[in-house]
């Protein structure tokens, strides 16, 4: 059998922590910030952890993470 491959935008957005969860970061913290409200740009601070739901359909792009 051959290599599943990995989607390469997946590749760039998240990680897999060492437990297997996997951890990515907030949208939104590029440009036009003055718009954005103090309270919405410190809680998109860092990174996060994705959801049940969300991280059985990432792991289908990323096989092998």
């Amino acid at each position: 059998m051959p290599k599943m491959k990995t989607k390469s935008s997946m590749k760039g957005r998240f990680r897999v922590t060492g437990t297997g969860k996997i951890k990515g970061n907030f949208a939104f913290k590029r440009h036009q910030l003055s718009s954005k409200s103090t309270k919405m740009k410190r809680h998109a601070r860092g990174s996060f952890i994705l959801s049940d739901a969300d991280t059985k359909i990432a792991r289908k792009f990323m096989p092998y993470g």
